[in-house]
């Protein structure tokens, strides 16, 4: 038995997305975003994919490199992933022991990881000497049977507030950004914190391979950007919540709820059988309205994090 980690190669993008897909089902992962998400990383993150074989085939990967926009430096994340036929053979601690050789070595003081909330991932977590903390909760939802939220009627509509798509404002990417981070900045973590700048943004979020434009709606008021839904899709049948959120001035109104209604039913009618979104377990709000549409808990995450010094 041979395990090998190595650099992500262009090549190896549409193995890397099979693993994900097995090993967290519960996310869209498409080639195309996994290599644009190599392409596209900052230059202060430093990041690596690194891949994990296991005899010649690729089994395991993991996002790695440091959290460059956090106010507090020194912190780092890297989230191995390995494939359910391959666990328990070594791949996973040799490419966790890589991750952090290259973040120590880079001036990382600290790691964060995203471990399932299962015995077995969490045991491995604490045998390496990550302390657990916070939470977080896959959820999933059956498009094609879910009781939806009837569509709002544009009539019915609170005055000057608008639904559009994404894909009708593409000239607006300014006021999308300026929005996003407002709302990003809200949200619980421990990874975020200073501004990302507006290119960095744009090739990141806005042109994400997978950033399904159609299906990603606005709450305009007035005219005004003031709530959205962003949606990833694998353009087949898989639609996941990237970020849905309002802005602070016109929360307690329901703009984010009626956006993400129209999406929904957006998605079933064009086909769409399966919808997932991720909620830090402090976002009682966003786990509120979820709940609300039917989506059902699927799978635990846990924040794992360990000292590099």
């Amino acid at each position: 038995m041979t395990v090998i980690i190595r650099d992500f190669h262009p090549a190896d993008a549409e193995a890397v997305a099979e693993v994900r897909r097995a090993a967290i089902p519960f996310m869209v992962t498409t080639p195309e975003s996994v290599a644009g998400q190599v392409a596209n990383a900052p230059a202060g993150q430093r990041y690596r994919l690194l891949i994990g074989e296991l005899d010649g085939r690729i089994v395991a990967t993991a996002h790695t490199g440091l959290a460059f926009d956090h106010p507090e430096p020194g912190r780092s994340f890297s989230n191995p992933s390995v494939h359910p036929d391959a666990r328990g053979r070594g791949v996973g601690s040799a490419m966790l022991a890589e991750a952090e050789r290259y973040l120590a070595a880079e001036g990382a003081t600290s790691l964060y990881a995203w471990v399932l909330d299962d015995q077995p991932h969490l045991g491995f977590a604490e045998r390496r000497g990550y302390q657990l903390s916070r939470g977080s909760v896959f959820q999933r939802l059956d498009l094609a049977t879910a009781e939806l939220p009837p569509l709002p009627d544009p009539a019915d509509l609170p005055a000057g507030v608008e639904l559009r798509s994404v894909a009708e404002l593409t000239d607006r990417v300014e006021e999308f950004y300026a929005a996003d981070v407002e709302v990003t900045a809200d949200e619980p973590g421990d990874l975020g914190g200073h501004r990302i700048d507006l290119a960095e943004w744009h090739a990141l979020y806005w042109e994400h391979p997978d950033f399904d434009r159609e299906l990603s709606i606005v709450a305009l008021v007035d005219g005004a950007i003031a709530a959205f839904t962003v949606v990833h899709t694998d353009r087949r049948d898989r639609y996941q919540s990237g970020m849905t959120g309002t802005r602070r001035g016109h929360r307690g109104r329901g703009l984010a709820t009626l956006a993400k209604t129209v999406s929904l039913h957006r998605a079933r009618a064009a086909g769409f059988r399966t919808a997932f979104t991720g909620n830090d377990t402090d976002n009682q709000p966003m786990l509120a309205i979820n709940r609300r549409f039917g989506y059902r808990p699927a799978q635990g995450e846990r924040r794992a994090f360990k000292s590099l010094v």
